[in-house]
């Protein structure tokens, strides 16, 4: 993530004078819990192997033990949710993560290194070559995640959305490097990024795909809107929001900043559990994050919340719960501009291969950071739009 604002109003300004077409769904993949659950004893494994192999003098404490672990909510290893994108001219397909988290387009180019391997995690790959639509831009692409950083260039063409949303000249990243994203990419779903944040935090202050699309009069109206099925595909709305997706009404949310989808929060409460407010009296800060499956909060704050549903940390610090006792975990409720907004206990769970991992996780970013982030755990319960124009998420129950 990159902590950046940016003004809409020269693009927005003329959107009620232009006609424009009707919204339009785009289908999203949901990678199984099964999966998820996998790569959470995979992490685990591996470890276990590092320290195993790691050198300790004796009587000597490792250095393992107190370094804090590096775990960056942008590697992408719980995203769950995957859609098609088409770049160039004719088109070149790719599956990506559309990520509310942040504001880049970027897919692997042809030679990209790792970026997959033969017969396991294969990527498609753009080749400019084939593109008649391409045009050079020659930027320098460079992005920080975690483990290391994910770098190419700038490149122009035709990105195409639900197979007829054609952004013409859309400025993206051709991808030579993705060593930076590790075993995550490798063996993810996905071959790109497509970032939905704002212009504002985008590397070199690149137009997004979604604020070209207003530019360009493709959408009805500047919003677009996530369903995410629970154990089912999901759907991602473009120009607009489908109220067969949702019970009752919508609950309009203004953001803190026009940077990621940033609101503050109330109170975050669980059984005898509630999170501690701000020593400045400041609102507790979240960001609603397509891009991240689980929850993700405060290190302290995210201990004392499994404590209180009954989740128990591994040596890695990640929570797991008895399977035995999901239906008597108690509900997480988030409190937002006064309302509740309740996840079952069993929903904070994902569940495969008899190991129900709690799906909360301890990150402290540095400010001007969110301190928390709600994921898809929280968005398979709400149905959400996110409004460009107003600076606005709505919520409702999703059905």
């Amino acid at each position: 993530m990159k902590f950046a604002s940016a003004t809409l109003a020269l693009i927005l300004s003329t959107l009620a004078a232009t006609t424009v077409s009707a919204a339009t769904t785009i289908p999203l993949l949901k990678v199984p819990d099964e999966e998820i659950i996998q790569a959470h004893l995979k992490k685990q494994a591996d470890y276990v192997t590092k320290l195993l192999h790691q050198p300790v003098l004796r009587g000597a404490v490792s250095a393992l033990a107190d370094q804090p672990e590096a775990i960056t909510i942008k590697d992408y290893a719980n995203a769950q949710y995957y859609g098609v994108v088409s770049i160039g001219s004719p088109p070149q397909s790719f599956s990506v993560i559309f990520d509310t988290g942040s504001s880049n387009l970027w897919v692997p180019k042809v030679g990209c290194s790792h970026c997959g391997i033969p017969f396991i995690g294969q990527k498609s790959k753009y080749d400019h070559d084939l593109s008649k639509s391409y045009a050079e831009d020659g930027g320098i692409f460079d992005i920080m995640y975690g483990s290391g950083s994910v770098n190419g260039y700038f490149s122009q063409d035709t990105v195409t959305l639900a197979e007829d949303l054609a952004v013409q000249g859309q400025r993206f990243a051709e991808v030579q490097d993705a060593g930076g994203l590790g075993m995550a990419y490798l063996l993810g779903k996905f071959d790109g990024i497509l970032g939905m944040g704002f212009t504002s935090i985008s590397i070199d202050n690149t137009p997004t795909v979604f604020e070209n699309m207003i530019q360009q009069n493709l959408v009805d109206q500047p919003m677009f809107s996530f369903y995410l099925g629970d154990n089912m595909p999901g759907e991602l709305m473009l120009g607009g929001y489908d109220p067969s997706k949702f019970t009752g009404e919508l609950t309009t949310v203004k953001l803190l900043s026009a940077t990621y989808w940033e609101i503050g929060l109330d109170a975050v409460v669980a059984g005898d559990y509630s999170a501690d407010p701000n020593a400045d009296g400041s609102p507790l800060t979240a960001i609603v994050d397509t891009g991240t499956s689980l929850m993700v909060g405060p290190k302290d704050q995210v201990t004392k919340l499994a404590k209180a549903v009954g989740a128990t940390a591994n040596f890695m610090g990640q929570y797991s719960v008895d399977c035995s006792k999901l239906d008597s975990m108690p509900d997480i409720v988030f409190f937002i501009d006064g309302n509740e907004y309740t996840i079952p206990g069993a929903s904070a769970v994902i569940q495969a291969q008899g190991t129900c991992l709690f799906a909360f996780m301890g990150v402290d970013f540095p400010k001007p950071g969110p301190q928390w982030i709600l994921g898809d755990v929280f968005m398979r319960q709400y149905y959400t739009v996110f409004n460009y124009l107003d600076q606005t998420v709505q919520f409702a129950k999703a059905v």
